[in-house]
């Protein structure tokens, strides 16, 4: 299979209800290029959902990463490229750019792994027969790595909270709340004129535990220094999300 096809791209406008009212790419709609680029190419690769979601797994994310120089705006032709790196164990690397005239303007990657739709526990893929090989690009891009900072106890008048509910609306096929979809749970907490000025330069996340239908948990979030800290929790942590730059 390694070898037989190569990296995903993928050329597409940017259209009315890909961006926010600024003009600029919504940043839950750049994951869910990356999200649909992964998918299609894995499945391209032999892997599509004959053995994976037809036989009870689930794709889901773990850790990503998000570099971005320049946001895309209305109207504006991109190119999404993408391709796997080597198999880690349990979790698959991915890697992304988004290219806008002959400029790569965005960098990313993401750590996926499977798991039982039944138990919500992860599996191991080589039990399953599912590889995907390495593609060495050239492009040497970092994988994400674990967010070090941690939100200061209760009662620090810097924090702030509110509550949320897991609504059917948030749902995706997987039956929770898709880390795309937190994107926009936390840009609602962000001030519109913050929005209007910036857009965040690094995108850090880890999904740590899901979100199901009808779950109440809490977003719990500090802002210093053009640092954004989200983190999303019920009886425990559910995901931390950093930006960075705004």
């Amino acid at each position: 299979m390694e070898g037989s096809i190569g990296p995903y791209e993928r050329t597409l406008r940017i259209r009315s209800q890909h961006v926010t009212c600024c003009r600029r790419l919504r940043l839950s709609v750049l994951l869910e290029f990356f999200q649909e680029a992964s998918i299609a190419h894995t499945e391209a690769l032999g892997m599509g959902r004959e053995k994976t979601l037809d036989r009870g797994l689930l794709w889901i994310i773990t850790k990503q990463h998000v570099d971005i120089r320049r946001m895309p705006e209305y109207d504006e032709e991109i190119t999404i490229r993408s391709w796997p790196g080597e198999m880690m164990h349990v979790l698959f690397p991915r890697f992304y750019e988004v290219v806008s005239g002959g400029d790569v303007i965005i960098t990313g990657s993401a750590l996926w792994m499977l798991i039982d739709a039944e138990s919500r526990g992860f599996i191991f893929p080589d039990e399953h027969g599912i590889e995907i090989g390495e593609m060495n690009t050239g492009h040497a891009l970092p994988l994400p790595a674990t967010i070090r900072e941690r939100l200061p106890e209760a009662g620090d008048p810097r924090v702030r909270t509110v509550p949320r509910t897991a609504s059917f609306s948030m749902l995706d096929i997987n039956g929770h709340i898709n880390n795309c979809g937190y994107f926009d749970l936390t840009d609602d907490l962000i001030p519109f004129s913050v929005h209007e000025r910036s857009h965040p330069v690094s995108v850090d996340a880890e999904y740590l535990s899901e979100i199901r239908a009808g779950e109440n948990f809490e977003i719990t979030w500090l802002t210093e220094n053009g640092t954004w800290l989200f983190e999303g929790r019920s009886d425990r942590p559910k995901f931390r999300i950093k930006l960075t730059g705004m």
